[in-house]
């Protein structure tokens, strides 16, 4: 990068500016900040966190007049892969994808090292056509050649579940099993590859799906499930056998749901997996859901919380005693946001108790506690024990009954800061469930401090580019969040600081500039990552009278909006507007919310 010539520096400068990245007092700014550290221009960006890896070999791809191909998320059929040896793969940096119209496409570090493309071709004897990549994502392709190139997968597999068998005795002694050590089948190359592949694109879940005639696997990657591969359908039993012994199941019981969880070892973390399997109508299908062990360290404001909602939530964190809760469906990240809340608080001075099921995050000076109904310890009564133990905090990973619900409440009546989760559709539906677990509407009212409602949605890519909203866009824009947005400019700073926003545009414009990401192999529809929706208010003295008088949590909703609650749909249109999401995605994750 630093081996530039004069022109193409020239022509870096150039195209920095006139593709948006920076303007040319920014970039100016950043040289001279460059040459102070003696550090080449490129490597201070991105060392700096200025610009990403992916928009660095972009911009030199195009200078170049290279093709560019963003690898983050791809997946190579193992036939393309198998095409170029790992070896010579690693040491040129140069990946298969596919094949088009005659040609061999190949993804390279160097894509205008002619000798290298030359000897490439000669040696596969296939021409090539040549695409730029990061080195990142050469190496996230790499990583898909320990799996999916041996052929013979559907191979002996009567002997493969018969040596399954008898390794379970073994096998099943331990919980931590380290699959990636057992590499001389074809089933364990073919999990282990499946879970290696979930795990480096940060899937939450991997679905194995019998079919009549074959085995579909997909992961869900940004809240969206995407297919992975079909195998034959003689590798199911196999395949199924193998995770039941390393989740210690019974791996002859076909008629009836099982439970288990193990633990998968990469090189550089821990994943637990939790396994449900469940009878179907062509066999057993699998769902795994990965928890990342390493832990998180995530701060209220990175979680995506800003302005009222950020201030609300800071403010009951203060109290010493009530109980703050969350709400929304399974996989909205609630616990994430219990975590960040304890974040918040964590310190030498207070003592944190949490009950959960499973410990999904493992937290440094945190006492967490994990729920085992085998032996009794349900969530009633492991908060039982909590109580004896000195706690200022308890974390309850969810209130399920009302035996829970009301020794939370108890909890928080007593001097502690109870967070908990409960599975609602909008942040005011907790209120009357609690009233429906039979918690007195007076210890509501007493106990509650503050209420979240959540939803997750997939973030647009860094490489994303500008329009103006259409006439409907526009229409929707003023009706959502158009008492919100300001009216004058003068009054630009004070509501964008209030709602947490930079620069937001005025109300009643013609139109409004969005953003999209740019669709590419590794950005399906344009989009890479999720971030939180988030709906929050505080119990006043208003919604405590709601709450004796037994109202729905439509009455509720109101006066929580009419006290400045931003719901999710506005939370929603406002990070739209930000450029972080687009209003498509809004409205299809808030699309009944406030129906």
């Amino acid at each position: 990068m630093s081996l530039l010539s004069p022109v193409n520096q020239s022509r870096l400068e150039e195209t920095f500016i006139q593709d948006g990245y920076f303007s040319a007092t920014e970039f100016s700014s950043l040289k001279l900040e460059a040459e102070k550290a003696k550090t080449p221009i490129l490597a201070y960006l991105i060392n700096k966190q200025k610009i990403s890896e992916e928009a660095v070999t972009k911009i030199l791809a195009k200078i170049n007049k290279l093709p560019y191909v963003d690898l983050s998320n791809a997946y190579v059929d193992p036939e393309f892969l198998a095409m170029l040896p790992k070896e010579t793969a690693e040491k040129y940096m140069a990946v298969p994808l596919g094949k088009s119209q005659g040609y061999l496409v190949v993804a390279m570090l160097d894509a205008d090292n002619v000798q290298v493309v030359d000897f490439l071709s000669n040696k596969i004897r296939v021409p090539l056509k040549v695409y730029s990549a990061s080195e990142t994502g050469i190496k996230r392709v790499l990583k898909q050649y320990q799996t999916f190139i041996d052929k013979n997968i559907g191979k002996n597999i009567d002997q493969e579940q018969n040596k399954e068998s008898d390794a379970g005795d073994s096998l099943i002694s331990s919980k931590k099993i380290s699959i990636t050590n057992d590499q001389d089948s074809p089933i364990s190359k073919t999990l282990t590859t499946i879970l290696t592949y979930a795990a480096d694109n940060g899937a939450s879940d991997i679905h194995v799906e019998p079919l009549e005639y074959n085995l579909k696997i997909r992961c869900r990657i940004d809240g969206i499930l995407r297919e992975l591969m079909i195998l034959p359908k003689n590798t199911e039993a196999a395949l199924i056998s193998r995770i039941k012994i390393l989740s210690n199941l019974k791996i002859d019981e076909h008629r009836i749901p099982q439970d288990g969880q193990f633990t998968f070892k990469l090189p550089d973390k821990e994943i637990d997996l939790r396994i449900a399997i469940a009878p179907v109508v062509w066999g057993e299908q699998v769902v795994i859901r990965l928890l990342d062990k390493t832990g998180i360290n995530l701060k209220l404001d990175q979680m995506g919380f800003t302005g009222r909602s950020l201030r609300a939530i800071q403010l009951s964190l203060k109290q010493s005693s009530g109980m703050i809760l969350t709400s929304g469906p399974t996989g909205s990240g609630k616990s994430t946001t219990l975590y960040a809340l304890i974040q918040e608080i964590k310190s030498d001075s207070i003592n944190i108790v949490t009950l959960e099921d499973p410990v999904e995050y493992k937290m440094d000076g945190i006492n967490q506690i994990q729920v085992n109904p085998d032996i009794g310890l349900t969530f009633s009564t492991g908060l039982r024990s909590i109580l004896r133990q000195d706690p200022n905090v308890v974390m309850v990973g969810e209130i399920r009954d009302g035996e829970t619900a009301a020794l939370a409440v108890q909890a928080s009546l007593t001097g502690h800061l109870v967070l908990s989760t409960l599975h609602t559709n909008s942040a005011a539906g907790i209120l009357p469930r609690l009233l429906d677990m039979e918690v007195e509407p007076f210890l509501i009212a007493s106990t509650v401090r503050t209420v979240i409602g959540q939803r997750l949605i997939r973030r647009i890519s860094n490489d994303k580019t500008a329009y103006q909203s259409s006439s409907i866009e526009t229409d929707a824009i003023h009706k959502t969040v158009g008492n919100l947005l300001p009216k004058t400019p003068a009054d630009v700073a004070r509501v964008s600081a209030d709602l947490g926003y930079d620069n937001l545009p005025l109300a009643n414009q013609n139109a409004y500039t969005l953003y999209k990401g740019i669709e590419s192999p590794g950005y399906p529809n344009g989009y890479r990552g999720r971030l939180g929706l988030f709906e929050v208010f505080e119990v006043t003295q208003e919604i405590q009278n709601l709450i004796m008088k037994r109202v729905t949590s439509e009455e509720i909703q109101k006066v929580a909006i009419s006290q400045g609650m931003i719901e999710l749909r506005q939370d929603g249109y406002l990070r739209a507007l930000a450029g972080q999401t687009t209003l498509q995605e809004v409205d299809r994750v808030a699309a009944t919310d406030n129906a």
